[in-house]
């Protein structure tokens, strides 16, 4: 059997996505030992340097890859603490937050802070760390933590799928983001955007592209459900999100 021929940029784009992951683990590691000496200082002097391990990312995915970002919608980041719900495709976007929206925390499963190497770093960052098998005390603990969070002057970003999903792929919007927001009496802003076309799950060849980020109108809670608040998220999200599948 012949082996398949590929496509005459195929090559140069798999070379690339090959060193940009080894650059990727080599600065991990670097960033994970030289963020432990940051442990004492205040969080927000952790964030500004453990996050540019972040940037590199992001940088080295548009150089070595080919995917840009755009932005629009910037003008409705609020100029106090939010709650952010987010699409989430791949894992562009959780890095690439750290540059396009203010200083936050994202919420997470417990079992991230246990990798090596990226798990010190991303505890050092004081994520509300939670355990989803925790039922109600789940709750309890992102409304404690996301207390403290905004009170030190940090948003905070939620994926409220819970998991990656490809694009164009629909699902059920878990309401904790938008009640941590209702009792923490903060508005709730929409983030639409189609990196998962760029960057898959799992994926280790990238394919270059354009990443569209659109950030909607904050969403105000005083007064509503959380359940209402939401749905008209989701449903900003979902309309946003098809409109990049469709221009395709």
């Amino acid at each position: 059997m012949k082996t398949p021929v590929l496509p005459v940029d195929a090559a140069p784009r798999r070379i690339g996505s090959l060193v940009f992951a080894a650059g990727q683990l080599l600065m991990t590691v670097l960033f994970a030992f030289a963020s432990l000496l940051t442990a004492p200082l205040p969080l927000i002097h952790r964030y500004r340097f453990i996050t540019l391990w972040c940037r590199y990312v992001v940088w080295s995915a548009r150089v070595l890859c080919g995917i840009r970002h755009t932005v629009t919608g910037a003008e409705h980041i609020p100029a106090t603490p939010a709650v952010y719900l987010s699409r989430h495709e791949s894992a562009w976007e959780t890095l690439a937050f750290s540059q396009i929206l203010p200083p936050h925390v994202n919420v997470l499963k417990r079992e991230l802070l246990r990798i090596p190497f990226f798990g010190w770093g991303l505890a050092l960052l004081s994520p509300i760390a939670i355990d989803r098998s925790a039922g109600r005390l789940a709750l309890r603990q992102m409304a404690e933590q996301g207390r403290d969070r905004i009170g030190r002057g940090f948003s905070v970003v939620v994926f409220p799928e819970g998991t990656r999903k490809a694009p164009g792929e629909t699902a059920e919007f878990f309401v904790g983001g938008a009640w941590l927001a209702c009792q923490l009496g903060v508005p709730v802003v929409p983030v639409a955007h189609n990196a998962g076309h760029c960057w898959r799950r799992a994926a280790l060849w990238k394919r270059p592209g354009l990443v569209q980020v659109v950030i909607g109108a904050p969403i105000l809670t005083k007064g509503r459900s959380a359940s209402a608040v939401n749905a008209e998220a989701k449903a900003w999200i979902d309309s946003t999100c098809a409109g990049f599948v469709a221009s395709r």
